[in-house]
């Protein structure tokens, strides 16, 4: 079978490039793909190399994911998330293609301490969430067939990503501050390749599965904790640190052009339950990735 995936140089395309090639003839494209149009701008481009290829499935890891930048442009971010989305959607309606398409949590208020569940009504509060909401809702509208999987703190071994911000701060700064008062579950990129191969074989031949999921690790921390634990497994594999101490702070300490949620925690608990799997803690993805990182 064909599988198209769109953004296959993000964090999460990349690892998807591995976790798909197995189930078929993957097709991976970005916005600088030349045989066919990967840029998620060019409407017409993206809708077209859907009818010339007719996969089975379409994986769309492409987004316009900069929070901040998004409240300035704001109808770029509602291009990337929303409009071209539902482009997406109608077109593969009609090739007959499964969607499976990424969220996250900010589509949600960000208030609370209980873990989101599918069924909790969105209220965003940014407008990368609003804009990524707009992009669900097309989909559940034009292409019945499809999986969203909203999902949250994602990282990867490649690129920037929060662990190794902190390990470069604290090889060069005796002290940090880090926030503690936002929660969730920082969730790898590999985990979301891996769980998406799966799931998606199973719909294929499951339609009744088709949905919104959150994908996320199991478990719950801050970002102070977070921090604390990428430290602790430094100095255990011998990384000279130069950091001393590291202070709590409130997010309120470090103001942001997009409002950030307070609580990121998603209910895992229907993912694992439709497609019989075990989403691992936390620590045990950041554990791996770091482990890769020290080598």
């Amino acid at each position: 079978m064909d599988i198209l995936l769109l953004g296959k140089s993000g964090q999460v395309g990349w690892e998807l490039q591995r976790a798909l090639s197995p189930l078929g003839n993957l097709i991976s494209l970005d916005r600088h793909s030349t045989r066919y149009c990967g840029d998620l701008s060019n409407l017409e481009g993206i809708a077209d190399t859907i009818r010339r290829i007719k996969p089975a499935v379409i994986v769309n890891a492409a987004a316009y994911t900069a929070v901040d930048k998004a409240e300035a442009d704001t109808d770029h971010a509602y291009l990337l998330n929303a409009t071209s989305v539902e482009v997406i959607a109608k077109a593969a309606a009609a090739a007959d293609s499964l969607l499976v398409h990424y969220s996250t949590d900010y589509v949600f208020s960000g208030q609370g301490e209980k873990a989101w569940q599918e069924t909790d009504i969105p209220d965003p509060l940014n407008v990368y969430g609003a804009s990524k909401l707009k992009g669900e809702q097309a989909i559940q509208q034009y292409c019945p067939n499809h999986l969203i999987f909203r999902t949250s703190w994602v990282y990867a071994a490649k690129g920037n990503n929060f662990a190794k911000t902190m390990l470069t701060l604290a090889q060069t700064r005796q002290q940090l501050s880090v926030i503690n008062d936002q929660f969730g579950a920082p969730t790898g990129a590999e985990l979301l390749a891996d769980c998406t191969a799966h799931a998606m074989v199973r719909t294929l031949s499951q339609p009744e599965l088709s949905g919104i999921y959150h994908l996320v690790a199991s478990g719950v921390t801050n970002w102070y904790e977070y921090a604390a634990l990428v430290f602790e497994k430094a100095r255990a594999a011998g990384i000279e640190l130069k950091l001393e101490s590291m202070n709590a702070i409130p997010a309120s300490a470090y103001p942001t052009p997009a409002k950030r949620p307070f609580n990121s925690r998603l209910d895992n608990t229907k993912f694992q339950q439709c497609f019989a799997l075990t989403l691992p803690a936390w620590e045990k993805g950041v554990e791996r990735m770091l482990a890769e990182l020290f080598v």
